[in-house]
């Protein structure tokens, strides 16, 4: 498939540009129809939630609130009144506004005046849902109400639709994210060309995920933060996923390969390394479904379609990019370098190398100290509290703060989260006295009955996200309402929230041990090692509990918040750690299964640990770390998406990759794999023989005969290294590289020139030979069932490589 792409790259790039077009096109025709369905069913606020439903079924349509205050005087005062209520006539007949509540409206809406005359509220209920609600109108509704203030007049709007009018335009986080990504690939390549291979199969792969996300909201209900943490974990994996690619391609040029065999040889291996790791994190994501939370099945489908089609983009459109740009994939000194000394031998070096050896020397204080730096981040997280934000998380500048503030000034801290109690049966009165009597209670007002059914509105006496109001919702529940000897169940926004909390808490440990047993298992398989995937599964709940440590202490306990800009401190969204979980744990799989493929691959041909775990830390460290700071940048980004959620989840998920991959993946797991030894390739036989074979990296197509791993006894090149004359060349570099340009064995000659280099099997390969006093040479050498034997004459100043 790879070769076809690579061969035929015009076509490939038409069919995807056309397919981005018309599902883009589809998509801007269709519109969206994103729903937030907290669909919790054998709970309290889900039975008051449908009895509401039943008895007020023409209630459908968000309420936002227009809130204003007086600075001398009284809202009553005549002034005041002359400026206000033309602007709420106004609004009244503007388009999308159904209804004005309007507190100089009778008697019923003195009630709707703070008891000290200072502030007021009217109501506007709008003939739609928020999403649905075009911006335009919405602005239309702020700027009338915005046009009424004056000095010592302060007008503010709060509510879902006006929320939605203050957000940052659409996409400045994902643009944000591929400029710094572009930034750190241009780094990390040298080479424009190169930098670009990865942003254009992200933003393909992306660009057709949110598009088909936002159809599919026509079909199924998708929640709003669905498409935002698609594009989020989309942007990440699709940048990475071409940047493995990517770089195994420059490597096989480097070496000498043809590009187009190049190509297909990275496709071959890297692109099945990407299929694998793809799978992995839809497997994550799909591990959300257990928690049988159908607010998350939307979620599911929009990040895993995204990840999909990253991966279809990644070994489908990427070859053929690759195809178009040849050579220039490396930077124009590579070029130079590859045309004026010929391909150079696969080497380690810089601080990769160092770093690597330093490990091996010191692995026990590396592991220590790695630990205790994780320990000392995971504390934070004994104090998490799930919850729900709401406008009180704002950001001080916006209106939607303000006017909460104002509401909780003027009313209460708990006006801004109503508990609804919902009676169908009882001595309602006697329920009334009760709940009046109750301590942690502001206000109790009983509306009119509808169909048998009866709504009494409790005002706490604490903000909505406040402890105290949990306890008094349980107390509601458990005491008050029994006593009265009532039917009726506690409802509204901040029970809804609760009880989400208190299932997704109830549900998390299913959750968890699902994802961890799916991850062992798939390791399991893939290295054929009993050790590798329960220290890949001690290794993610590690991470996992440093990143929720920094979740807590920056939105929880409020550190660094106004640094980021991301409003007020309160408790960590409910959804957030299922979903943070599913993301971390298809994003640690991913660098593990990069990490520890090139070890056992090592390990295969050398059984030696210390050094199979020396070399794959060396040849990985680098292009994981680059892979993860991208993935930090891009998820950071998501703080200037205007989304509290995303926000969080930006800031979670970037502390969580960041620690995984510059601390848990360069150190402890390196570290702990010395520590162990050859145990850490250890499994019974009787299991060997039952698990079925999976190969991440299978051999290359160029050396059919070279198996993945041996099925014999390896064999040898042997020979010497001397000049035309016959002199002996000492400390020439000899290295035996497969025909697809993979590294099996490098040594230095002897005094008196020989060397010996180690093959898995009988097969074509490729020996490189480099002297800096006499030049470079490489050759094809075949190798029979016996050892080889191949002399190699290197000429002064000479450069002999095989293209």
């Amino acid at each position: 498939m790879a070769r076809w792409c690579y061969r035929h790259r015009l076509v490939v790039l038409l069919l995807w540009v056309g397919a981005l077009v018309g599902v883009g096109f589809s998509a801007s025709t269709a519109g969206t129809n994103y729903a937030n369905v907290f669909s919790l069913p054998d709970t309290d606020s889900k039975t008051a939630y449908d009895l509401m439903q039943k008895a007020f079924p023409n209630t459908s349509g968000d309420t936002d609130t227009v809130v204003w205050k007086a600075d001398s005087g009284s809202v009553t005062d005549q002034a005041v009144k002359d400026r206000v209520q033309p602007a709420l006539d106004k609004i009244a007949k503007l388009p999308g506004v159904g209804a004005v509540t309007s507190p100089y409206a009778g008697a019923r809406g003195s009630a709707q005046i703070s008891k000290d005359g200072t502030i007021a509220y009217a109501q506007l209920t709008f003939t739609k849902r928020a999403n649905e609600i075009p911006k335009e109108q919405v602005q239309k509704v702020l700027d009338t109400a915005q046009a009424a203030e004056r000095s010592g007049l302060q007008v503010e709007l709060g509510g879902q639709a006006i929320q939605r009018v203050q957000e940052p335009p659409q996409g400045l986080s994902e643009m944000v994210g591929i400029v710094a990504a572009a930034v750190v690939l241009f780094l990390a390549f040298g080479s424009f060309f190169a930098m670009t291979l990865p942003i254009a199969v992200a933003v393909f792969g992306v660009g057709m995920g949110l598009f088909s996300t936002q159809l599919l909201s026509h079909t199924t209900d998708i929640p709003d933060i669905a498409p935002l943490l698609a594009s989020l974990i989309g942007l990440g994996v699709g940048i990475d996923y071409a940047l493995f690619i990517v770089t195994r391609h420059r490597r096989g040029i480097l070496r000498g390969m043809d590009p187009e065999e190049s190509a297909v040889t990275a496709l071959n291996t890297s692109g099945r390394a990407v299929l694998f790791a793809g799978g992995t994190v839809c497997i994550a994501l799909a591990g959300m479904l257990v928690t049988r939370l159908h607010f998350l099945d939307g979620v599911v489908v929009g990040t895993s379609l995204t990840v999909v089609l990253s991966v279809l983009a990644a070994t489908t459109l990427l070859p053929a990019l690759l195809g178009l740009l040849g050579p220039r994939v490396l930077s124009r000194r590579q070029r130079r370098r590859l045309a004026a000394e010929g391909p150079e031998p696969e080497k380690a070096s810089g601080l990769a190398a160092r770093w690597s050896a330093n490990v091996e020397k010191r692995p026990r204080r590396i592991a220590a100290l790695a630990v205790i730096v994780m320990a000392v981040l995971a504390i934070p997280v004994l104090s998490l509290r799930l919850g729900a934000t709401d406008q009180g998380n704002d950001d001080s500048s916006t209106t939607t703060r303000k006017a909460y503030d104002l509401l909780a000034e003027g009313f209460g801290p708990g006006f801004n989260g109503p508990l609804q109690v919902v009676s169908v049966g009882g001595d309602t009165a006697k329920l009334v006295q009760g709940l009046q009597s109750t301590p942690g209670v502001a206000q109790v007002a009983e509306l009119p009955p509808s169909q048998g059914v009866t709504v009494i509105q409790v005002v706490p006496t604490t903000s909505p996200q406040s402890k105290e109001t949990d306890d008094l919702i349980d107390t509601l529940r458990d005491q008050v309402i029994p006593k009265a000897g009532a039917q009726a169940h506690v409802g509204g926004v901040t029970a809804v929230s609760k009880d989400f909390a208190s299932v997704t808490g109830d549900r998390l440990p299913l959750f968890i041990a699902t994802i961890i047993t799916l991850g062992f298992l798939l390791l399991l398989v893939a290295f054929r090692s009993l050790v590798v995937p329960l220290t890949a599964a001690l290794m993610n709940l590690i991470a996992a509990a440093a990143s929720f440590g920094v979740l807590v202490a920056v939105f929880q306990w409020g550190w660094g918040l106004d640094l980021l800009g991301l409003g007020k401190e309160g408790p960590i969204n409910a959804f957030l750690p299922v979903i943070m979980l599913s993301l971390l744990f298809g994003l640690s799989m991913d660098y593990q299964v990069f990490l520890v493929s090139r070890m056992h691959e090592e390990w295969v041909h050398t059984k030696d640990n210390a050094r199979a775990v020396r070399v794959g830390l060396a040849e990985t460290s680098r292009v994981i770390n680059s892979a993860a700071l991208i993935m930090v940048c891009v998820f950071l980004a998501f703080v200037l998406s205007g989304d509290s959620g995303a926000a969080t989840a930006g800031v979670g998920l970037a502390a969580a990759v960041a620690l995984d991959a510059f601390i848990l993946r360069t150190a402890l797991v390196p570290a702990a794999m010395h520590l162990l030894g050859r145990s850490n390739w250890w499994l019974p036989a009787w299991l060997d023989k039952r698990l079925p074979h999976l190969a991440v990296e299978p051999q290359e197509p160029a050396a059919a005969a070279e198996p993945a791993e041996p099925t014999g006894p390896g064999t040898a090149i042997h020979g010497f290294v001397r000049t035309p004359g016959g002199d002996p060349v000492e400390a020439a570099s000899v290295t035996v590289m497969s025909k697809g340009g993979r590294q099996l064995d490098r040594v230095t000659s002897l005094a008196d020139g020989s060397y010996i280099v180690s093959v898995p099997a009988p097969g074509a390969y490729l020996l490189a030979v480099t002297s800096a006093s006499y030049g470079s040479k490489a050759r094809h050498v075949t190798v029979a069932e016996g050892p080889a034997v191949y002399d190699v004459e290197l000429t002064g100043d000479e450069v002999d490589a095989v293209n």
